[in-house]
């Protein structure tokens, strides 16, 4: 059952820090870790939305507490990674939801990508998941239990073009992830990196669900319904695919491309291009009717 699972990284009323915990699927570990009896301690950028879901969570579910801490993680500000470890000292953290994560506006080829849009993605992704971790993961070596889920992406896994930056933001993640891994097996802190498809979210921007797109909720669901198994997605140890079609299409992409590379690599920015184009025809919608409104 999923409560033994997860009892082998903390009793009910241990904590789980979550960032990005404000919208999505962040706010969905939030909601179903509290269900199950867990404390939250919610990291977001945006402080009225975190309150908003740590009344909903105390609102619906007795006894359970929750901190919260607004921080933008593109501030890179010392004094916000300072007050994330003051509220950690003390508390017995038993998973950390890496989950706070940026992607492009829109597809864009990287030579016209800006500067402040690249580096947002390099300091929230890898930076921000980085120094969460190490304020975190002292405490779980030293109670010598713990669980570290990192929220992965297609795009890391595969090399994916008018997406670069933040491709190699994800698959930054991965390697790090496993390589971290191995460091803290031995000190009973598991990791394991999560790889989605398409979800239902604003950083998607696919509203409607599909067979392929599943929402925050169900995907979440899959997440917390596979902890601790023991398999590999694209060769990586603690690397799981969680929703069902996301996996099939995992397997089949993992099969064709030591043979079709350059031809799921073609798909994959021909797919992006046409995105890109829809993005752009609606720029210029809007910019057209705010001119004729003024």
């Amino acid at each position: 059952m999923l409560w033994i699972q997860l009892r082998k990284y903390g009793p009910k009323g241990s904590w789980v820090v979550i960032t990005g915990a404000s919208d999505g699927i962040g706010k969905e570990f939030a909601i179903q870790f509290a269900q199950k009896g867990y404390n939250t301690l919610l990291v977001s950028r945006t402080a009225s939305k975190l309150n908003a879901v740590a009344t909903e969570i105390t609102s619906k579910f007795a006894g359970v507490q929750t901190k919260t801490l607004a921080m933008d993680f593109a501030k890179e500000s010392a004094a916000d990674y300072k007050r994330l470890a003051e509220l950690i000292d003390g508390l017995d953290v038993a998973v950390l939801v890496n989950n706070v994560g940026k992607s492009h506006d829109m597809p864009v080829p990287f030579l016209e990508t800006e500067d402040a849009e690249m580096e947002d993605i390099i300091t929230i992704n890898v930076k921000g998941t980085l120094k969460v971790t190490k304020i975190v993961a002292p405490g779980m070596v030293a109670r010598r239990r713990g669980l570290i889920l990192t929220m992965g992406s297609f795009g890391g896994f595969i090399p994916t073009p008018l997406l670069a930056t933040y491709s190699g933001s994800k698959a930054f993640l991965q390697y790090w992830s496993t390589a971290l891994g191995a460091e803290l097996k031995p000190h009973g802190v598991d990791t394991q990196l999560v790889i989605g498809y398409l979800i239902t979210s604003a950083m998607s921007k696919v509203r409607k669900p599909s067979m392929m797109i599943p929402t925050p909720k169900e995907f979440v669901k899959a997440v917390l319904g596979k902890i601790g198994l023991k398999g590999t997605a694209g060769g990586m140890t603690g690397t799981m695919t969680p929703f069902w079609s996301h996996g099939v299409m995992h397997w089949a992409i993992q099969e064709l491309l030591g043979v079709w590379n350059g031809t799921v690599l073609a798909r994959n920015r021909n797919m992006h291009i046409s995105i890109r184009r829809r993005a752009l025809r609606k720029k210029e919608r809007e910019a057209a009717g705010v001119k004729k409104a003024t």
